[in-house]
């Protein structure tokens, strides 16, 4: 909730965090998150954090969407990852801004 415009919505049996978009869902039991990446990232991330990252397993996988373990990340490696994913959320204008 710390990140610029976000709010929180109930998602299903999920709690979503958006700006212009969803960026993020924490699991009932909260041990898991799904974060929105781009397919390099979610890639990069399960490359190097196995233990931490894996795609979520079905469409919404091959599209980003990758469950994070919580555990598995200390705060800064958790920090960055949901800085990542809110910056693909961001209204387009936005994030053109944030990215100069």
């Amino acid at each position: 909730m710390s990140l610029d415009g976000t709010t929180e919505a109930p998602h299903f049996e999920r709690v979503a965090f958006k700006v212009a978009r969803i960026y993020a869902t924490l699991a009932p039991d909260g041990l898991t998150a799904n974060l929105k990446l781009s397919r390099d990232e979610q890639e990069f991330k399960c490359m190097m954090a196995p233990e931490a990252f894996r795609p979520v397993p079905n469409a919404w996988g091959q599209q980003g969407w990758t469950t994070v373990t919580l555990a598995a990340l200390n705060p800064v490696e958790l920090q960055a990852a949901l800085e990542l994913a809110w910056q693909h959320a961001l209204p387009r204008k936005r994030a053109r801004r944030q990215a100069t």
